[in-house]
């Protein structure tokens, strides 16, 4: 069946398409017996106002993208649902889009969006980006950008982070004054912002501790999975079997080791101690459940759109924009994977 148009219901009427469409957008210089008349016939005839129409008068599509690295991890999930929300009080509506960790995926997902006509771009980069000429190409088309959780010093626009460095120094501070005294690091991949700065915190609370630092203890993660993390249990234990404390990158792979812990009748935490990072549910259901750093991914997300909604607006209206970036606070989670402080 067609669609209904607004030239169907001036016709109906015999009214001028003009005055159709100014009563249904409440003009005052249209009468409420006018209005009441149009906004009826377009009720009964369930017409829907053209969106391609619309966009190509106001110039916006009502739509932003987002680009994660994964849809089904649970801190991107909780982003996602932070971002939907403000989003849809917005009248926005989102196209989600997963990079899988790539570069070239990544680039392609940004030229899709940028073709999309978007009002606005939220990324968490891929781990294996490494030049930023793609994401310079938002910029440079005059369509805002925030970046989140995984970001590019270099990119000049608004981000949304942790303090990756000072929440891993939490972290690794909570194993030395538990009584830890040889802690091991299952950290990311070597590229990303976040892997680099986690692995700097710990490294420095171990010296700032009066700890050495031994390269040997550091174990280079790259899908940072459930599965890496019981592979990795294995290889410390026959590497080091007298470690007795680790500070993990991530929960999953947390969670994959404690697996493998339990499955050899290690005693978590009088053994070896553990803490994760980011307070993923899962964390909290295992035996023994985990120490973690929270990692606020609802209030990232929330705080994400916030900043790219105020520059679309701030793009509209033609004023300047002033790029911001915003810390969100973490906090350690003690659990039981972990022993209590000798101070306590």
């Amino acid at each position: 069946m067609k669609p209904i148009t607004l030239k169907d219901i001036a016709e109906i009427l015999g009214v001028s398409v003009t005055t159709v469409s100014k009563a249904l957008k409440d003009y005052p210089d249209v009468s409420k017996k006018t209005k009441r008349l149009v906004k009826e016939t377009a009720q009964t005839l369930n017409y829907k106002p053209n969106a391609f129409a619309v966009n190509l008068r106001t110039s916006e599509s009502k739509t932003i993208g987002i680009i994660i690295p994964e849809v089904v991890h649970h801190f991107f999930s909780s982003v996602l649902k932070g971002i939907i929300a403000q989003a849809e009080k917005k009248g926005y509506l989102v196209i989600i889009l997963q990079s899988n960790e790539s570069f070239e995926l990544e680039k392609k997902q940004i030229d899709l969006l940028l073709s999309k006509r978007v009002d606005g771009i939220l990324i968490s980069l891929a781990n294996s980006t490494i030049h930023f000429d793609h994401i310079n190409d938002i910029i440079n088309s005059d369509t805002p950008l925030v970046l989140f959780d995984k970001i590019a010093k270099v990119v000049q626009c608004s981000k949304v982070i942790i303090n990756d460095r000072k929440a891993a120094y939490t972290a690794t501070t909570h194993l030395i004054t538990s009584g830890c005294k040889k802690i091991a690091h299952f950290r990311g991949p070597l590229l990303p912002q976040n892997s680099i700065d986690r692995f700097l915190g710990y490294k420095n609370a171990l010296l700032d501790h009066g700890m050495t630092y031994d390269p040997s203890l550091v174990y280079i993660l790259n899908d940072m999975s459930f599965e890496e993390g019981v592979q990795f249990a294995k290889k410390l234990l026959k590497d080091h079997n007298d470690v007795d404390g680790i500070f993990i990158n991530t929960d999953l792979v947390a969670i994959g080791a404690i697996s493998e812990f339990n499955n050899q009748g290690i005693d978590i935490p009088n053994d070896i101690s553990i803490v994760g990072f980011s307070n993923w549910f899962m964390s909290s259901v295992i035996s023994p459940t985990l120490t973690t750093i929270d990692q606020p991914g609802y209030k990232m997300g929330k705080v994400a759109f916030k900043l790219l909604y105020k520059e679309i607006k701030q793009k509209k209206q033609k004023t300047p924009v002033t790029f911001k970036t915003v810390e969100l606070p973490t906090e350690l989670i003690i659990r039981d994977s972990s022993k209590t402080t000798k101070a306590s």
